[in-house]
């Protein structure tokens, strides 16, 4: 389980995540990518606690995603199935287990202080923090997306469900994009991922 992890994970946070993942009882499963989310954790009909990450995510991203899934285990363990997924218990437990983490042997230097900031307050998902998302986004492997907040007003751009939009207006926090075919307005979250279309 180790090896496999070091391909996964910054060398130095092999030994204290594989720990975890013994001492939780954690069924891992390292799967092609979902598009709607990262990883995953649920408690499977035998009662083993089984976590999915998406192979794709860049080893700092994978670490992020699979401490956020421990901590929904250890919180729901320790406070019971009633606490809301994301509110204070999963919170405590996610600062609690991801402090030991932030450290410079284990990610770059100019994401520590963008870490140490969102581990303040984490959210439900690290992407929904722009500055740490893009900082983060640097050490993915190359591709062609970009997100929907970094293209300008009137692009036209893909998701990959094959469905072309072509970006409008901000609301509040999000984007308003028009689906070319329908018409309709869709809402899209600032990391959105995009593939730019260019309309000659």
């Amino acid at each position: 389980m180790s090896e496999t992890l070091a391909k996964y994970i910054p060398e130095h946070a092999v030994k204290p995540v594989f720990d975890l993942i013994v001492a939780n009882q954690v069924h891992l499963k390292i799967v092609n990518e979902r598009q709607t989310r990262h990883g995953d954790y649920r408690r499977g009909p035998s009662g083993k606690h089984e976590i999915t990450v998406n192979a794709s995510l860049n080893k700092y991203r994978f670490l992020i995603t699979l401490i956020h899934e421990i901590s929904h285990l250890v919180a729901f363990e320790k406070f019971g199935r009633n606490i809301k997924p994301h509110g204070n218990e999963w919170k405590l437990t996610f600062q609690r287990l991801m402090i030991p983490f932030i450290r410079p042997e284990i990610f770059p230097n100019q994401i520590l202080p963008l870490l140490s900031r969102h581990f303040k307050n984490p959210s439900a998902s690290s992407d929904t923090d722009t500055t740490l998302s893009l900082a983060l986004k640097q050490y993915d492997k190359e591709n062609d997306k970009n997100y929907v907040f970094e293209i300008p007003y009137g692009s036209v751009f893909r998701i990959k469900n094959g469905k072309i939009f072509k970006k409008i207006a901000v609301r509040t926090k999000r984007f308003e994009c028009l689906e070319i075919s329908t018409g309709k307005l869709y809402l899209f979250n600032p990391n959105a991922e995009v593939e730019l279309i260019n309309i000659q």
